[in-house]
C-alpha cells in the first residue's frame, strides 16, 4: 500500500469533478444536487491552483486518485472548515478517508487556528463515524430546511485546538 497526498496541481481539471461524483455515486440524487457545484469546485481549484495546493490534496493509492480533501482558511484564526472530504466507492471502508482526514488535520492545525470544523448529514453515517473516531465533537444538530430531496438533519462536529 502506497498512500501519498499530491498537490491539486499535478492532476488535470475534471479531477476533483469525477472524484467527487464517483464517491457520492451510492445516490443518485447527490449528482443532480450537486454536479454543478462539484463543477463550479473543480473549476475554481484548477483556476487557483495556488489556492489548491495549500488548502486542499488529492490522496492516491499506488498512484492512482482515490479521493480528496479540502478546507477554507477565510475565518482563521477562530476556525477552519473542512469543505469537500470524499474517497471514491472502489476504496470506501478500508480506512483512507481516515487516514486522509489525518494527514488534513496535521496540515491545518500549522496555520495557528483554534478549531476545525465540518458539517455533515444524519444520513451519511460513515462519514460520521470517520469524524468521530478522528477526534471530532458532534456540537450541534440542525434541520436541513434547504434540500427537501435529502431529509435529514445536519450535524456540526469540532474539534478544539486551542481555547
Amino acid at each position: 500500500m502506497n498512500i501519498e497526498f499530491n498537490k491539486v496541481s499535478e492532476f488535470n481539471r475534471g479531477t476533483i469533478f469525477e472524484l467527487l461524483a464517483d464517491a457520492y455515486s451510492f445516490d443518485y440524487r447527490c449528482a443532480q444536487r450537486w454536479s454543478s457545484d462539484w463543477k463550479e469546485f473543480d473549476n475554481f481549484f484548477f483556476d487557483n491552483l495556488q489556492i489548491a495546493d495549500k488548502y486542499g490534496f488529492i490522496t492516491t493509492l499506488n498512484n492512482e486518485a482515490i479521493g480528496m480533501i479540502s478546507w477554507d482558511p477565510r475565518n482563521i484564526p477562530d476556525y477552519i472548515e473542512i469543505g469537500h472530504n470524499c474517497i471514491v466507492s472502489k476504496y470506501k471502508n478500508n480506512g483512507y478517508g481516515k487516514i486522509q482526514l489525518q494527514e488534513a488535520y496535521r496540515r491545518i492545525v500549522l496555520n495557528d487556528v483554534n478549531r476545525i470544523i465540518v458539517t455533515t448529514n444524519v444520513g451519511l453515517f460513515p462519514a460520521q463515524q470517520m469524524y468521530e473516531g478522528v477526534g471530532f465533537k458532534a456540537y450541534n444538530r440542525r434541520p436541513n430546511e434547504q434540500i427537501s430531496d435529502f431529509p435529514g438533519d445536519y450535524i456540526d462536529y469540532v474539534i478544539i485546538i486551542k481555547d
